[in-house]
């Protein structure tokens, strides 16, 4: 059974720096993409940033130049380095994966993790 754990959410001040990691129970080398999204209360969910197989990467508007995703093949393991955090970011952070190419370009993940929370003060 494949199982992606989070873990490093916290509550910290505007302006501070988290980063979040996601742990599979499984090898993702070969996973297509893999991404985190968040969800602030009331609001929809978001796709934040995703990472594919061979490591480029795209981010939400929002967040560039702020946020890096990154993944540790060896470790199978996903992370997200969040700098300058606003209020705004305060959500619950999932991480996400696939391994099917025309899964992650029509935007489908088939595992999830659980989440972990992100609460940025001003």
């Amino acid at each position: 059974q494949v199982q992606l754990v989070e873990s490093g959410g916290g509550s910290v001040q505007s302006g501070g720096s988290l980063r979040l990691s996601c742990a599979a129970s499984v090898a993702t080398y070969r996973w297509y993409c893999m991404a985190w999204f968040r969800q602030a209360a009331g609001k929809e969910r978001e796709r934040v940033a995703v990472i594919a197989t061979d490591g480029s990467t795209s981010y939400t508007d929002s967040v560039k130049g702020r946020f890096t995703i990154s993944r540790d093949n060896a470790e199978n393991t996903l992370y997200l380095q969040m700098n300058s955090l606003k209020p705004e970011d305060t959500a619950m952070y999932s991480c996400a994966g696939d391994p099917h190419y025309y899964n992650c370009k029509n935007g489908y993940f088939r595992f999830w993790g659980q989440g972990t929370q992100v609460t940025v003060s001003s």
